[in-house]
């Protein structure tokens, strides 16, 4: 009986069919290539808690804005990031 269900059963095969299942494993890809490069699990997640935090600053999205608003949104975010930068030096 189990192999009749196999068979009935449609098996579509492409290339392409799991694009959208492999695109929403994206961000969990890169996070895993970036924590192969840690010799410990704790310094991998000292290092993306801090990363992960920075990295939506700089992030901006640039298909949903204007240039005018894009080059806005840049400088400040680098300019928060220079403040920021400075009150860690001082």
């Amino acid at each position: 009986a189990l192999r009749n269900d196999c068979r009935s059963a449609d098996h579509r095969s492409h290339k392409r069919l799991n694009n959208r299942i492999e695109a929403s494993h994206r961000h969990t890809r890169r996070r895993e290539k970036i924590m192969a490069r840690f010799k410990s699990a704790g310094q991998a997640q000292r290092f993306l808690a801090t990363h992960d935090q920075i990295i939506t600053l700089f992030r901006l999205k640039r298909h949903r804005l204007s240039a005018r608003s894009f080059r806005h949104r840049r400088a400040d975010a680098f300019s928060l990031w220079a403040d920021y930068a400075a009150n860690v030096a001082a």
